[in-house]
């Protein structure tokens, strides 16, 4: 696997996991939360859909690192790094965010 592929890998996985949350009523896709008083299924609130975007956060960060450190020496990282790549992952999440909460729902 070379550098460009593995760049592309993480903006890709990264575009993925920061929508993640928006686009589905699952924790992680895969996790239900139970059902409501009426039967139906419970709808995330925006504090879990946000727990679970700093958690994808952490999870695609691990990727990307374990990806640097096969294709050589990982380089050390500050906060600067950190508030940069958080930023960027939540900017990435717009698409998903608007999509949930700012789309007109037509019924």
């Amino acid at each position: 696997m070379d550098v460009a592929f593995s760049s592309w890998l993480v903006i890709v996985l990264a575009l993925a996991a920061a929508n993640l949350p928006f686009f589905n009523e699952k924790m992680f896709a895969v996790l239900t939360l139970g059902r409501a008083k009426g039967g139906a299924p419970r709808v995330k609130s925006l504090l879990l859909r946000l727990l679970e975007l700093v958690a994808l956060y952490f999870i695609v960060g691990a990727i990307s690192f374990a990806l640097e450190a096969r294709l050589g020496n990982a380089f050390t990282h500050t906060w600067e790094f950190f508030a940069i790549t958080g930023c960027l992952f939540i900017v990435l999440s717009f698409p998903g965010f608007v999509w949930r909460y700012l789309r007109k729902m037509r019924n």
